[in-house]
């Protein structure tokens, strides 16, 4: 069990990641080498809490917190002009797959950047249609999931890409065009430097996460069975 310490964001974590902002150049980067270091460990503690305690009630197939965790240093091959360094931590925890769908996201940022994103970023083609042909058959069982208290009041509205029509073979008029024309469904909680900071951040996660559960055991059920049941 993790001790209480790495259930907790340092302040020098964010302060390291304010200062690569705003210095994101490689000789500032090596020259703070020691800060990287502490600060990252700091995250992969807190990650590794954050797996403890999911595992409490789902199944994931992240290894550890230091797995879930994004690199730091950018992909620059395709993108010259872009800085070196992503100054946040990103990661993401991954259900089991191919029976347990949708995944958890976490980025810590400072400047009131952080959040938790939760849903499917891109689903499959086929996934998308087997999706939108629920939506079209079951769109009350979406409202009221959507509109449960603990998803509504911790994540707010489905956000994304979306079609800037209904998609063929649909009708234009259908109740529920406005999830029908989502290529995207995801679901975010901003939290601010106090929140990241405070001693119940890992609470406030853990508690939204579980909040999207419903949806999430929903679309399960929606995108591993097939039109007989089985």
């Amino acid at each position: 069990m993790p001790d209480a310490r790495s259930t907790v964001i340092a302040k020098s974590t964010l302060g390291f990641l304010a200062d690569l902002d705003a210095h994101n150049e490689k000789s500032w980067f090596e020259a703070n080498k020691g800060r990287h270091v502490a600060a990252h460990a700091n995250m992969v503690a807190f990650a590794d809490a954050l797996l403890d305690r999911m595992r409490a009630h789902d199944k994931l197939s992240t290894p550890s917190g230091a797995k879930s965790l994004m690199r730091i240093h950018t992909d620059q091959r395709f993108h010259k002009g872009r800085p070196p360094y992503a100054p946040r931590f990103g990661g993401r925890l991954v259900r089991v797959k191919p029976a347990l769908r949708g995944g958890y996201f976490f980025r810590i940022q400072p400047g009131g950047r952080s959040h938790v994103t939760c849903g499917f970023m891109g689903p499959e083609p086929d996934d998308l249609r087997l999706i939108r042909q629920d939506i079209a058959h079951d769109h009350g069982t979406w409202r009221k999931i959507l509109r449960g208290k603990a998803l509504r009041t911790l994540l707010g509205e489905l956000f994304g890409e979306e079609l800037a029509t209904v998609p063929r073979g649909f009708p234009k008029d259908h109740p529920a065009a406005d999830l029908l024309r989502r290529k995207q469904f995801l679901l975010r909680r901003p939290f601010s430097d106090a929140e990241v900071l405070a001693p119940g951040f890992l609470d406030e996660v853990v508690k939204t996460f579980r909040a999207v559960r419903p949806w999430f055991d929903h679309m399960t059920e929606v995108l591993t069975t097939d039109a007989n049941g089985a």
